[in-house]
């Protein structure tokens, strides 16, 4: 693990606002980590990641079949479903593994692993192209992220 961000969600978890779904677990679902090991030849030991909230999907549901996984019947979450970025090691599914630029610090990284993400999808759901009005629902991490993009 390089970095991790904190976000709202590890707080519901921990605080036990959230269904408990192992006896215990590590949270962190922000994570900027370097590959030990890999099956696909895609990921090398040594190349820095990202690895997002969602930890894997079914693949096989509507939402899965329709280009809408974020909101899979069966998904698994990092540091929900299974130990997360504030372990030593975590486990991740290589189809749910980012490449992350060199230049990009591991501290910059992280918060873009949940918000950005989020807000970045949200953005292209919508299809909003440059010079369109959008409006932001609630200021959270992802809004001020967002507001961000938009303004670039």
């Amino acid at each position: 693990m390089l970095a991790c961000g904190v976000c709202r969600t590890d707080l519901h978890i921990v605080e036990g606002e959230l269904p408990q779904r192992l006896d215990a677990v590590i949270p962190g679902h922000q994570i900027v980590a370097e590959v030990v090991s890999s099956p696909d030849s895609a990921f090398v030991p040594g190349q820095r990641v990202g690895v997002s909230w969602i930890g894997g999907v079914d693949g096989t549901c509507r939402f899965c079949r329709s280009d809408r996984e974020n909101l899979c019947d069966r998904p698994t979450y990092t540091g929900y479903s299974h130990n997360g970025g504030y372990a030593e090691f975590t486990t991740a599914r290589t189809d749910f593994l980012l490449p992350l630029p060199d230049k990009l610090s591991p501290m910059d990284a992280a918060p873009l692993l949940c918000a950005g993400i989020i807000g970045y999808r949200s953005l292209r759901v919508a299809d909003v192209k440059p010079g369109m009005r959008v409006g932001l629902f609630g200021f959270g991490s992802s809004a001020q992220l967002l507001m961000r993009v938009l303004k670039a």
